[in-house]
């Protein structure tokens, strides 16, 4: 019986953590001394969809970074899925970064590879066996919409098109939190709309999603959490908010 009630606690210790972001006064400033990033506190729930606005230099592209490991914060400290950032060491960032997906404005996607072996790609990094990633990529390129593209190259694929891609390259690893850095930035109003649906449905199904973009219609439309950053602070944190005009 005492057996029994130490397994349980030792579950309920292990239970995921409610906040699946955490910043806690959190500055980062680059080797000119100029801070891109000034005491930021952010958290966000598990499962959660959130908008980050802001002009130009605003630090978002600093924030993705920090999330992504790619930087480090001079000071403060970064919580993603429960590790925390700032310690960990070198050799574990890949493990740590299969958790995240992350799609970008120009697509990155590898041009001289078809849709199947770009998706393809992202489970053969981490080692899934050919008969997982035969059933595993059909089945995300249908989620997308692409089900009848997997032969098609890059060039060959319209903007919105090569954005699935990348999103089906992103989400292939089942993630549990997807960063999108200008997901429609490349995109005409139709095909921003639509990858924006893909996105609703993915968080819909318990991923958390994080959208920095600079498209005030849809962030006005899709009454999404928003962070407002100005000059590397967060000036504004509303539920169910809209952009903000800055003088």
């Amino acid at each position: 019986m005492a057996q029994a009630v130490k397994r349980q606690k030792a579950k309920k210790g292990t239970s995921e953590p409610k906040d699946i972001i955490v910043l806690e006064d959190v500055s980062k400033s680059y080797s000119t001394g100029a801070p891109a990033l000034n005491g930021i506190n952010l958290k966000i729930k598990r499962g959660e969809f959130v908008f980050v606005v802001g002009d130009s230099g605003s630090g978002k592209s600093t924030l993705i970074k920090l999330l992504l490991r790619e930087l480090l914060p001079t000071s403060g400290s970064v919580m993603v899925n429960g590790q925390d950032v700032v310690r960990l060491k070198r050799r574990k960032i890949p493990k740590f970064r299969r958790n995240l997906g992350i799609v970008f404005q120009d697509f990155r996607l590898l041009k001289d590879r078809n849709v199947y072996e770009n998706v393809a790609f992202a489970q053969r990094i981490v080692q899934v066996p050919t008969r997982e990633i035969k059933k595993n990529v059909p089945a995300i390129l249908s989620t997308v919409g692409l089900a009848g593209k997997y032969k098609a190259k890059p060039r060959q694929l319209s903007g919105g098109e090569q954005q699935r891609v990348a999103l089906a390259r992103a989400l292939i690893n089942k993630p549990s939190i997807l960063l999108a850095d200008e997901p429609t930035g490349n995109l005409d109003p139709k095909n921003s709309w639509e990858i924006m649906k893909l996105l609703e449905e993915i968080n819909e199904k318990g991923t958390t999603v994080l959208v920095v973009t600079h498209n005030r219609e849809i962030v006005n439309a899709m009454k999404k959490r928003v962070v407002t950053m100005k000059k590397g602070v967060i000036v504004s944190d509303e539920e169910k908010g809209g952009y903000i005009d800055e003088d």
